[in-house]
């Protein structure tokens, strides 16, 4: 929803809920009645009960009779009640699980005060508020585990919605939406000409499931639309936290930063932007070539616009309060984003990738943005072998991913950690390109000069006894063998 609510469009809402025959799962109507606890559970109530309705949003409002709808006003101020010395809308927040977004609204209608409480749906688990999860039934508010049958409703309904289905923002003005929204970035991505009328603006956007026309005759933008293309996702309050931060460090901590930036806009709209803002921050190397100085990238650009695409793609948006981070430093290059893998990180090179977004991984591959499914990570390592540098790490920590370039450094630099890592990716590589790991390959990656063979092996020994690769024919003359990753050797079979 959009960080901004006008007094017309508040005065608007409530009407809309006024003219309902009756409270409805989703709103429920107050005078003066404001208990915390109570507003509390209805905020685990509505949330839950705006996902069966199929509404983007549950609403309380305070001011209003209950029996004949008529505005009565209310002496209720969400900003002047406190519990205890905590401020209402905290101590709200703290105890719900998991955390949604919910804003009280504080306006007048014919010198009347309202409260408007706007709840957002739940999102992939039910709401709980104090470790109790509620549902209206009617106009009536219940504990959920006394209906399994809404209870198993209401679970249903999480795995059949994806996150981009679900709406940013809801009743919005034809003119509003292209405000909001990078339009023209749209039809240039797409190498499409621009329509001559709004009308054809807003049918293509509709076309491709980023708006959707209500019942009203406005739009709901959905958050597929708003991640892709809003001209500020602060516009969108619970996409805000979901902007790329890319931070450059002085040294190889965290302790002193050179320079923090917060991505504006949607990422279809504003990747080219993002990456050349990147490429300007990283350091770069002198190289010389047959007597000519030349200036190259640390990291190869075609790895970094794969692996920001990957942490702007597969991250889990249900998980709150974070979004992708690029963080750099001297010596190393980290790529993050909220949420655990779908796939095992060791097999990010062969396993063809699960995306959670689907919707927003398949139109950022229309416009080119992210290589073909399951070739990426392929070409990510291909490209830190074939500068020679050291392997890409892929790590879980926390909730979170975490994909690390480390700029270059000699064999005889990198700790036992790195050759092995790098053994076994190099092997990968190999298996998926139908080919093995050989002593003749593995100085080829590292840079061995041919008559250093033994060197070599030592390399091949440490990833055998690591356990990450193995050889393919065990009974081959030392000299002929050949080595592929743990993953892909034959499993023993009893007789």
């Amino acid at each position: 929803m959009t960080t901004n609510r006008s007094p017309e469009y508040l005065i608007s809402l409530v009407n809309e809920l006024r003219k309902l025959p009756r409270e409805t799962e989703w709103v429920e109507f107050k005078v003066n009645r404001a208990e915390p606890e109570e507003i509390g559970e209805y905020l685990s109530a509505l949330s839950n009960s705006a996902v069966l309705a199929g509404k983007a949003f549950g609403y309380m409002v305070w001011g209003i009779d209950n029996d004949t709808h008529e505005i009565v006003g209310t002496e209720f101020s969400p900003l002047a009640t406190k519990v205890g010395n905590e401020e209402l809308e905290n101590w709200l927040l703290r105890l719900l699980s998991p955390k949604i977004h919910f804003r009280f609204f504080e306006f007048e209608v014919g010198g009347c005060r309202l409260v408007l409480l706007e709840i957002g749906r739940a999102f992939r688990h039910p709401v709980q508020f104090q470790h109790q999860e509620f549902i209206r039934v009617g106009s009536y508010k219940k504990k959920l585990k006394d209906f399994p049958e809404k209870e198993r409703e209401l679970w249903r309904t999480f795995d059949q919605i994806p996150f981009e289905n679900l709406v940013a923002a809801e009743e919005v003005a034809s003119e509003e939406v292209l405000k909001l929204l990078d339009y023209p970035s749209y039809f240039d991505l797409l190498k499409l000409p621009l329509p001559e009328s709004r009308d054809g603006i807003l049918q293509s956007l509709e076309a491709d499931d980023l708006i959707c026309r209500t019942e009203s005759g406005r739009w709901n933008i959905m958050n597929l639309g708003a991640m892709l293309f809003a001209k500020r996702l602060g516009e969108f309050r619970s996409l805000r936290r979901k902007a790329v931060r890319v931070i450059a460090y002085k040294d190889n901590s965290r302790v002193e930063t050179i320079r923090e930036q917060e991505g504006a806009k949607g990422y279809a709209a504003g990747f080219e932007g993002l990456i050349g803002y990147i490429n300007a921050l990283l350091p770069s190397n002198e190289v010389i070539e047959k007597a000519l100085r030349r200036t190259v990238p640390m990291y190869p650009e075609l790895a970094v616009r794969e692996l920001v695409a990957n942490a702007l793609i597969h991250q889990d948006f249900f998980v709150t309060g974070s979004g992708p981070m690029i963080e750099i430093f001297s010596d190393r290059m980290e790529i993050s984003n909220p949420g655990i893998p779908l796939v095992q990180t060791e097999r990010f090179l062969d396993t063809p990738p699960r995306s959670r977004n689907e919707a927003l991984a398949s139109f950022l591959r229309r416009i080119g943005v992210c290589e073909e499914r399951g070739s990426g990570i392929d070409k990510v390592v291909f490209q830190t072998e074939y500068f020679q540098l050291p392997a890409p790490a892929f790590e879980v920590i926390g909730e979170n991913t975490r994909a690390v370039l480390f700029a270059h450094r000699p064999l005889t630099r990198m700790d036992k950690d790195d050759r092995i890592r790098a053994c076994y990716l190099h092997a990968c590589l190999k298996y998926v390109n139908r080919e093995y790991l050989t002593n003749s390959s593995v100085r080829e990656r590292f840079g061995i000069e041919p008559q250093n063979m033994a060197a070599a092996s030592r390399l091949i020994k440490e990833a055998v006894d690591a356990g990450e690769i193995v050889p393919h024919d065990v009974g081959a003359a030392p000299k002929l063998m050949k080595y592929i990753p743990w993953w892909a050797a034959a499993p023993k079979t009893g007789t």
